[in-house]
């Protein structure tokens, strides 16, 4: 596809066009959609391997991203599943959210609707062009997608076969539309002004600080992930060990992983028994002074290190991670205002008040009380699936779902009704 200004203009103005055909579809044929794709997707599960292992093949399995990329039909299913999920929501458009009947006769009525067209910038994530266009089309969105080079045949390929169902119901498939994988692209999306209503960047923090400093569209931040588990003087270890190994390793790549072990320096003598699971998986630790001493030689060779200061503030995206050691629910509060990413925060502890205090402190998106970070997840809080945790606090925090994905207006049902001058 070439990517002349023409081009891309072109593109942008037929989303446009096709998005306001999206609110006026019925519901059951949204949902009869997704359904299909689902069903297709699960059933071209080869050709997606196929195409997604062009796209591994390019890439170094030690690059953390590998993991992001990589598709099995074990995550085909899931991402399915997913879509069904998102088809069984309610639908989130022409809800009534305020009704009022004014002294002068006027009624008003507030209610939901689409944000219209989404631009999403993303790395080497296939299974976002299938959340986005699912939880899109169910809002009443249209969206421009701009996928990495990293993840082209993949996205190439899970388009044709979304194109292909909404061309089976005879719907304009310019309302999902893939930018090409090329620079120019993203700097067109990013001053898409009149085209495109809010641009979502999806991925490491680098490329959302890049997004924010360079669209001329308003921007939802999400993503990047400084993540820490606080285990507090009054924590219960087997929880601790639990949380903080499902935390770091069920899936080491994405942003609600741990990166940083804050622990109470009462509860040292514990730290053994609670990372022993992390270097059976070969976990990399960087532990502060006193950790380092507690764990050395104890702790598998080669896995332990001094932490530097960079160690702290760092989305690791692998298996690595930094321990550091508080003297009090204060200390571990300051350091995690001082890294925090605001996207997921968790302490375990059996003191309700500690617990609580911790949660009014904490700004984050997601806190955690004795539970996983890993949950952090539009499916797991069930919302369907998600098109991004925002980490900011305008419109919208947290997972980002159906409901994040509209806005509202005011319906002014008159009988002739002026204004006095």
């Amino acid at each position: 596809m070439s990517t002349t200004t023409q081009s891309l203009q072109e593109a942008f103005e037929a989303v446009g066009k096709a998005s306001r055909i999206i609110p006026l579809l019925e519901v059951t044929t949204i949902n009869q959609v997704l359904l299909d794709v689902a069903n297709e997707a699960e059933q071209e599960t080869g050709f997606l391997l196929a195409e997604n292992q062009k796209d591994l093949d390019r890439m170094d399995e030690s690059d953390p991203k590998f993991d992001r990329l990589k598709l099995t039909p074990q995550r085909i299913k899931a991402i399915a599943d997913d879509i069904r999920n998102v088809a069984r929501l309610n639908y989130p458009v022409g809800k009534i959210l305020t009704s009022k009947l004014l002294p002068n006769g006027l009624e008003l009525t507030k209610i939901t609707v689409p944000l219209g067209v989404i631009g999403i910038v993303y790395e080497a994530r296939p299974n976002v062009t299938f959340d986005v266009f699912a939880l899109c089309l169910k809002s009443g969105n249209a969206c421009i997608l701009k996928g990495g080079s990293d993840a082209s045949y993949s996205n190439e390929a899970i388009i044709s076969i979304i194109k292909r169902i909404l061309t089976r119901y005879g719907i304009d498939e310019n309302i999902v539309h893939l930018l090409p994988p090329d620079r120019s692209a993203t700097d067109a999306l990013l001053k898409a002004v009149g085209y495109v209503d809010v641009i979502i960047p999806r991925g490491s923090q680098s490329l959302i600080d890049f997004v924010r400093a360079n669209s001329r569209v308003p921007v939802i931040e999400t993503g990047a992930g400084i993540v820490h588990v606080y285990f507090d003087e009054n924590g219960d270890l087997s929880k601790a060990i639990n949380i903080v190994h499902n935390s770091k390793t069920r899936r080491v790549s994405v942003c609600n992983a741990l990166d940083c072990l804050l622990i109470h320096q009462s509860r040292l003598p514990d730290l053994v028994a609670l990372v022993t699971p992390l270097g059976e998986d070969g976990v990399e630790l960087f532990a502060d002074d006193q950790a380092f001493d507690q764990l050395q030689g104890y702790y598998p060779y080669g896995l332990l290190h001094r932490a530097s200061p960079e160690h702290f503030g760092t989305e690791f995206l692998s298996m690595k991670m930094a321990i550091r050691t508080v003297r009090t629910l204060e200390e571990a509060l300051d350091h995690i205002a001082t890294y925090s990413s605001k996207h997921s925060e968790a302490i375990v502890t059996e003191d309700m008040p500690a617990a609580e205090k911790f949660t009014k402190a904490v700004d984050a998106a997601a806190v955690y009380i004795n539970a996983a970070t890993s949950f952090t997840d539009g499916a797991q809080f069930g919302l369907g699936a998600e098109i991004g945790i925002s980490t900011q606090k305008l419109h919208a925090r947290g997972p980002m779902a159906l409901e994040e994905l509209t806005s509202y207006k005011w319906i002014v049902r008159g009988n002739g009704q002026v204004r006095a001058k």
